[in-house]
């Protein structure tokens, strides 16, 4: 069987069928693919190849339940799955994003503090989770370029290629992803400590 010659649509449809091997050759013929486009962003060997595993395993059950709707874009559709849990994984980090407000404060500290009360930790929590509600009330391309610069630390240049937008789009996301937030602190009356 030539990898080659056969199109996703015809592997997807034959491994839906229960040809295993289809699978098989589809990770092959996408494995460099999706694999460097992780590692990019997540800068680990280790980590990338965990991610990968959970990628393949996330488009096994997606096909087996029927959730995969051909188009003729499986890879876009695996790298789509791919980019998401990378940026599942940096959620789940204890970075918290820098936040500045209309005076230039920071509203949350990202470097080692150190709190030496149980309510100032309190506290710290309770603003991290006004900051992740406002956040998640921003657009979904601002959410994006904002969870990608702030969590994943990504340069600009990293954003515009991941997302597939040029750097000034991906700036002006940014910048309105900023200013829709400072204006939900400012309209939601949003107290931090």
């Amino acid at each position: 069987m030539n990898c080659v010659a056969i199109t996703d649509q015809e592997l997807v449809k034959q491994y839906m069928e229960g040809d295993i091997e289809s699978l098989n050759i589809l990770i092959h013929k996408h494995k460099d693919r999706v694999y460097t486009s992780i590692l990019f962003l997540v800068k680990d060997n280790y980590l990338a190849e965990d991610i990968f595993q959970d990628t393949f395993i996330k488009v096994i059950d997606s096909l087996k339940a029927g959730n995969y709707k051909e188009e003729g874009k499986f890879l876009p559709w695996v790298l789509r799955i791919s980019h998401n849990l990378c940026i599942d994984y940096f959620r789940k980090l204890k970075r918290k994003p820098i936040i500045v407000d209309s005076e230039g404060n920071e509203i949350i500290e990202t470097l080692g503090y150190s709190e030496t009360s149980l309510e100032k930790n309190q506290l710290k929590k309770k603003d991290e989770l006004s900051i992740r509600k406002l956040i998640k009330q921003l657009s979904m391309e601002q959410r994006e370029v904002l969870v990608l610069r702030l969590y994943a630390e990504l340069s600009f240049k990293e954003i515009a290629e991941l997302t597939g937008v040029s750097i000034n789009t991906a700036l002006g996301r940014m910048r309105y992803a900023l200013i829709n937030l400072r204006k939900k602190i400012e309209e939601q009356k949003v107290q931090f400590s």
